[in-house]
């Protein structure tokens, strides 16, 4: 036998079809189906985030570059080459070139 909220899904799935016609249901399935995907990766965001805060050495190595790789991006960016140059001297190149195209 139909329950009540059985009845409210089936009244609600005839509107949708007499409201917005069957062409429309696809879209609306393809956009609830995004909501829910967009949902879901939100809530594995927000599950990790305690293991991150267990254990942020093992999250650090994993997912944010480390203060050399930060400065290798920026001098390949400024098209500063890094081959057998210390830290110090790829930082002062990059100071060198960040002040000769800022004047």
């Amino acid at each position: 036998m139909i329950s009540g909220w059985e009845w409210v899904v089936i009244l609600g799935i005839i509107a949708i079809l007499i409201i917005w016609g069957p062409k429309k249901l696809p879209e609306i399935a393809r956009a609830i189906g995004e909501a829910k995907r967009e949902f879901d990766k939100s809530s594995k965001e927000f599950q990790e985030v305690p293991k991150r805060l267990i254990s942020p050495e093992s999250s650090a190595t994993v997912n944010e570059p480390s203060s050399d790789d930060i400065h290798i991006m920026t001098a390949r960016k400024l098209g500063i080459s890094t081959e057998g140059k210390t830290k110090a001297q790829i930082s002062e190149e990059i100071i060198e070139k960040t002040k000769a195209t800022s004047q």
